[in-house]
C-alpha cells in the first residue's frame, strides 16, 4: 500500500529540497547554499546512518584510537536545527518517483520534492571471490565498519587487509595499533601506485614493515576461507594466510543504484552537467557518486568545487564546474605523503631528486621545459602546496631551479631558509587545508574578519580543523597578518565553550551556580547538553565546590564510574574490593572466593595496589556481586575512578627489623580517612616504613617515608608511562601532622587542579614553592584546607556499591542516555 506523500512544513511555501545522503558532499553543498541564500529553500536531509555528518577522512584516527567520534563530527545536531534543516537519520531512501517527484524511505515515509539532490557517495568494492560474504569480511567506509573492526580487535588474533591503497594501509595501521597481527595484500607491485613512484613506495613499505606489519605485493586473492566465520585467505599461488578478520579495501565505486533505478542517465557515475544537474532538471547530484565529462572523483578538493558550482546554480548565479589540477596530501599510518601532476616521466621530462633514506625523506620534482609537471614527496611534505601552486599556475622556475628541490623557504630566501617568507609568497589561490578545501585567500579573509587565534580560524573557515597537518601554515598566516596581535587564547575546556577550566571553576563559585544546566546556560555553552569532555569536568567541579549540596550526576560520569567496575576488552567487568592498607582477613578472602566460584570468574589477580581484582564479571551480575561483597563488610576499591585508588604499605616496625614507624597502621588510618574522595584524576598514596621504600612511596601522588625522627612527606610522583619521582614537601614529627598534611594537600589539589590533570603536571605547573607556602606547618591555609576536606568526606564515604545495589535494576535497563562519555563509546 502506497503512503500519501508527507509535505513537511506545509505552511512553508518555499520550494522543498530533499538531499539523499548525510555525508560530507551533501552537507557541504547545503552549507554553500545557505551561505549564498539561507532562506530560499526548506531542506530535508535523509541519511542511511544514524549519525550526524562526520568527516570520513578521519575514520582512520578513530580506528587507531587517536580521535573519538565526537572529534570528527562536522555538523552536529545544533547545526541542523539552527539552519532549519529536517534530518531523517538511519532511514535511507529506497526509491525515487521522478514523475510524482517523491522519494520513499525504507521506513515507509514518502516525501515530495521540488529539487532533489543525490549525494550517495560511493560503495566499497568487494572482490567477487568465494567466501566474500562470510561473517568477519568487511569493508572500510563508515563508522559501522570501524565499530566492527574495533570489536574484532578486542578479541585479538590476525587480520588480513586486501588492498595497499590509502584505506587499506590506514586500516592495517589502526588494527596493528589495536594489537592485531596484520598482513596487507596488494595486487600491484608497489603500494599507493597512483600516488607514489617506486622509490617513495619502497620507503613507505620499509617503514610499515618496521612497525610490525607484513606487506605482500603482487598478491592476488583467490578465495576467503571459512565455514561459519572467516578463518583465512588463499592466494592464487596457493599461499594460505590465517585470518580472524578480513578487510576489503581494494577500491570504491560510485553508488548509483538508486539513480539507475529511477531512470537517470548513469555511466560510471550519475552523469551531470557543469551545474551538477542530472538528466532530469529537477534532480542534481554531487560528490563521489557523479560522473562529469567522463570523470569520477574521490578526492576532497574537486568535490568542494562541485558543491560551489551546485550552490551557484541553485541561487541562479551559475558559475559552472571546471575540473582543476588536484594534489594528494596524505598521512598514511602517521607518515606524510604528497603527490601532484604527472610523475610518470618521459616526453622530455627531467627529474630533480633529493633522497635521504636514513631520515626517511624523499623528494622528486618532475620538470619539463622549465615548468613543474609533477611532484612526489615522502616524509617531508611541507613544500607540497608550493610545488602544486607552481605546477597549477605553470610558472617558469628557471631562476630558482638550483634551489628548487630544497624547498620554498630556501628558494624564496635566495639560499637562506625563511619559512615565513615562503608562506607569504604563496598565492591566494594556494590550497592550505586539503581536508576542507580552504585556500590561503580564504584563511586571510577569515583573519581579516576578526579570527585572531588558531581556534577562531578553525571555527570560521575550518582550516586546520580536521587532521591538523596544516596547522603550522595557518599559524604562520596569523603571524604574518597580525604580527604581535595574534591571540594565543587559553586552552578551552572543549569545543562547547570559550572558557578554560580555571575560568569555569572561578565562575561556578563566584556566581553560586549549582547544576550543570545552570553553568551551561550562564556561561553560554554552544551545545545545550555539552559533550563527553565538559560534562564530567563540570560534574566534578560542582561536586568539589558544593559538598553535601550538589547531587552527583551519574550520567556525566564515565561508564566505569557509573557501574563501579572496570570494563575489560571482552565487554565483561572486573571488580576490586577495598583492602585497607593492603590488609585482609579470612572472612574477606572467603567472600571473594565465594564470588569467584558463584559467578564463574575466570581470573583473580593481586594488583600492584595490594588488592584482589576479580575478572570476567558480566554486567548483569554486578549488582549481585556488590551485594555479596557488601554482606562481608567489603566496600568499593574505586579502582575505576578519578578518585583515591589505594594506599600501599609495607609491614613497618610491627614486623620488619628495619621498620622505623608503624607504616601499615598509618596507611590504614589514611585510607579510612580519604577513601571515597573524588579527585581531578586518579590518586595513589603509599607509606614506607623506612628509607628502603618497599612501598614505593616516592612514585605516588602522596608518599610518606618513615624515618627515626618522624615522617618525610613527598608529593607529585607518577609510576606510569613517564615515571616521575616525587618532590619532598616537608618533614613532620607525628602521625596526626602527617594525616592533616595529606588531607590539606589533597584538598588543595582538588580545588585548584584542572579535571584530568594528575598531581605531577599540576605541581610542575604551579611549583613546589607554592605548595609549601600553602601547606607547611604554620601556614594559615593548611588547617582550613584540611577542615574542608574532612567536611566533604562526610558526604563522600557512603559505600557506592551499597547505593548501586538499590538502583541497579534501573541502571541496567535504562535507555541509553544522549550523552555518551568517551570511555563508553570506545
Amino acid at each position: 500500500m502506497k503512503h500519501e506523500p508527507i509535505r513537511l512544513g506545509e505552511t512553508d511555501t518555499r520550494p522543498h529540497m530533499i538531499v539523499i545522503g548525510n555525508g560530507m558532499a551533501g552537507c557541504r553543498a547545503i552549507e554553500e547554499l545557505l551561505a549564498r541564500d539561507p532562506t530560499r529553500y526548506r531542506i530535508t536531509i535523509v541519511g542511511a546512518e544514524h549519525h550526524v555528518n562526520y568527516n570520513r577522512i578521519m575514520l582512520s584516527p578513530v580506528l587507531a584510537g587517536e580521535k573519538t567520534f565526537e572529534e570528527i563530527v562536522i555538523n552536529d545536531h545544533d547545526w541542523y536545527a539552527d539552519s532549519g534543516i529536517t534530518l531523517l537519520a538511519g532511514d535511507p531512501v529506497i526509491a525515487i518517483d521522478r514523475a510524482a517527484r517523491t522519494v520513499t524511505t525504507r521506513g515507509g515515509i514518502t516525501m515530495d520534492y521540488d529539487r532533489l539532490l543525490i549525494a550517495t557517495g560511493s560503495d566499497p568494492f568487494i572482490i567477487p571471490v568465494p567466501g566474500k560474504d562470510l561473517p568477519g569480511v568487511i569493508g572500510f567506509r563508515d563508522m559501522n565498519d570501524v565499530g566492527a573492526m574495533l570489536a574484532a580487535a578486542e578479541k585479538g588474533g590476525r587480520a588480513v587487509v586486501i588492498g595497499g591503497g590509502l584505506l587499506g594501509l590506514e586500516a592495517a595501521h589502526g588494527l596493528s595499533l589495536r594489537g592485531m597481527a596484520v598482513t596487507v595484500l596488494h595486487l600491484m607491485p608497489t603500494l599507493l601506485e597512483r600516488q607514489l613512484d617506486e622509490a617513495a613506495a619502497w620507503l613507505l613499505r620499509t617503514a610499515l614493515e618496521a612497525r610490525g606489519q607484513t606487506i605482500l605485493t603482487g598478491a592476488d586473492t583467490a578465495a576467503i576461507l571459512g565455514d561459519t566465520h572467516v578463518t583465512g585467505v588463499r592466494l592464487k599461488d596457493g599461499t594460505e594466510l590465517p585470518a580472524d578478520l578480513v578487510v576489503m579495501a581494494v577500491g570504491i565505486r560510485p553508488s548509483v543504484a538508486l539513480a539507475r533505478d529511477a531512470g537517470l542517465d548513469v555511466g560510471r557515475g550519475i552523469k551531470v552537467d557543469d551545474h551538477m544537474v542530472t538528466s532530469d532538471p529537477h534532480v542534481l547530484a554531487v560528490g563521489e557518486c557523479v560522473e562529469h565529462d567522463g570523470q569520477v572523483y574521490g578526492l576532497v578538493a574537486p568535490l568542494w568545487d562541485m558543491c560551489r558550482a551546485l550552490a551557484d546554480g541553485l541561487v541562479e548565479r551559475p558559475s559552472g564546474y571546471r575540473p582543476a589540477p588536484t594534489a594528494t596530501k596524505l598521512k598514511v599510518a602517521g607518515l606524510d605523503v604528497f603527490s601532484a601532476g604527472d610523475f610518470s616521466g618521459g616526453d622530455g621530462a627531467e627529474d630533480i631528486v633529493l633522497r635521504d633514506a636514513s631520515r626517511g625523506i624523499y623528494k622528486r620534482v618532475v620538470v619539463r621545459g622549465d615548468r613543474i609537471v609533477g611532484a612526489v614527496l615522502y616524509g617531508d611534505t611541507a613544500d607540497g602546496n608550493w610545488y602544486f601552486d607552481l605546477l597549477r599556475k605553470g610558472e617558469d622556475i628557471a631562476s630558482i631551479r638550483d634551489a628548487l628541490i630544497f624547498g620554498q623557504a630556501f628558494a624564496s630566501g635566495g639560499g637562506q631558509a625563511d619559512p615565513r617568507a615562503a608562506v607569504a609568497a604563496l598565492s591566494d589561490e594556494a590550497e592550505i587545508c586539503g581536508c576542507n578545501g580552504v585556500s590561503k585567500g580564504k584563511v586571510l579573509a577569515c583573519i581579516d574578519g576578526g579570527a585572531h587565534s588558531l581556534d577562531a580560524v578553525r571555527s570560521g573557515c575550518k582550516a586546520s580543523a580536521s587532521c591538523g597537518s596544516c596547522t603550522g601554515i595557518v599559524e604562520s598566516l596569523l603571524a604574518l597578518r597580525l604580527g604581535g596581535e595574534v591571540e594565543a587564547g587559553p586552552k578551552t575546556m572543549c569545543k562547547c565553550t570559550s572558557f578554560g577550566h580555571d575560568d569555569v571553576r572561578r565562575e561556578i563559585v563566584a556566581q553560586g551556580m549549582r547544576a550543570i544546566p545552570e553553568v551551561m546556560q550562564k556561561l553560554h555553552w554552544s551545545t545545550p547538553d555539552g559533550c563527553s569532555s565538559c560534562r564530567p569536568a563540570l560534574n566534578y567541579y560542582l561536586l568539589c565546590a558544593l559538598p553535601g549540596d550538589y547531587v552527583d550526576d551519574q550520567q556525566s560520569r564515565f561508564v566505569n564510574e557509573r557501574l563501579h567496575a572496570n570494563i575489560q576488552k571482552d565487554g565483561t567487568y572486573s571488580v576490586v574490593p577495598r583492602m585497607w592498607g593492603g590488609l585482609t582477613s579470612p572472612k574477606e578472602l572467603r567472600a571473594i572466593a565465594d564470588v569467584v566460584e558463584k559467578f564463574n570468574a575466570p581470573m583473580v589477580k593481586v594488583t600492584g595496589g595490594q588488592r584482589l581484582d576479580i575478572f570476567g564479571i558480566r554486567k548483569e551480575d554486578l549488582p549481585a556481586v556488590w551485594a555479596d561483597l557488601n554482606a562481608a563488610g567489603m566496600v568499593s576499591g574505586h579502582a575505576y575512578g578519578k578518585s583515591l585508588r589505594t594506599v600501599k604499605t609495607c609491614v613497618g616496625s610491627e614486623w620488619c627489623r628495619f621498620g622505623t614507624q608503624d607504616s601499615t597502621g598509618l596507611g590504614v588510618k589514611i585510607e579510612r580517612a580519604t577513601w571515597g574522595s573524588w579527585m581531578p584524576h586518579k590518586f595513589k598514596i603509599a607509606v614506607s616504613g623506612c628509607p628502603r621504600n618497599c612501598a614505593e612511596a616516592t612514585i605516588k601522588d602522596f608518599g610518606i617515608v618513615c624515618v627515626d625522627s618522624g615522617y618525610e612527606l613527598h608529593v607529585g610522583g607518577n609510576g606510569g608511562i613517564k615515571v616521575r619521582a616525587t618532590d619532598l614537601l616537608c618533614k613532620v614529627a607525628t602521625e596526626a601532622e602527617a594525616i592533616e598534611m595529606c588531607a590539606a594537600f589533597i584538598q588543595l589539589y582538588r580545588e585548584e587542579a584542572r579535571y584530568l590533570e594528575r598531581t605531577a603536571p599540576w605541581i610542575e605547573r604551579v611549583g613546589v614553592a607554592y605548595l609549601q607556602s600553602r601547606l607547611l606547618p604554620g601556614a594559615e591555609a593548611r588547617a582550613a584546607l584540611a577542615a574542608r576536606f574532612f567536611y566533604s568526606q562526610r558526604f563522600s564515604q557512603d559505600d557506592p556499591w551499597a547505593q548501586r545495589v538499590a538502583g541497579a535494576e534501573r541502571e541496567h535497563h535504562a535507555p541509553m542516555a544522549r550523552f555518551q562519555p568517551q570511555e563508553e563509546m570506545a
